[in-house]
């Protein structure tokens, strides 16, 4: 799978709520450096797998939908919005944030990730 394939079949799958998926996309030394409307988080994989975990308990569903997805070498950079439908509310989809990341890819796998998103 070369690495554009790979993060359109990680954003795809239900790896960011599903640690099981998550932890085989993820390289061993990964790191996400995330500039959010909330300030700046560095994320490595226990936090991102904790993280998926912790989504998991409060929404029942998301979806990804890709705008822009474009590869050279081994960085692949996406701009796409998140949904997602909550446990309370799974007949609703709401619009959850939007996100532009790139990401360096090695070994297969993301290892490298800078993101920054906008809450809707």
């Amino acid at each position: 799978m070369n690495p554009k394939e790979l993060v359109q079949a990680f954003y795809n799958s239900d790896a960011l709520y599903n640690s099981s998926t998550l932890e085989t996309f993820l390289h061993p030394d990964v790191i996400l450096e995330w500039n959010s409307s909330k300030g700046f988080f560095k994320k490595d994989r226990n936090e991102l797998i904790q993280m998926a975990n912790d989504l998991k308990i409060g929404y029942e569903t998301f979806v990804v939908q890709i705008h822009k997805i474009l590869a050279e070498d081994n960085l692949v950079s996406v701009h796409y919005t998140h949904f997602g439908t909550t446990i309370e509310n799974p007949n609703q989809i709401n619009r959850l944030a939007y996100f532009f990341v790139i990401w360096e890819i090695q070994d297969g796998k993301l290892f490298r990730g800078y993101q920054m998103s906008q809450l809707p």
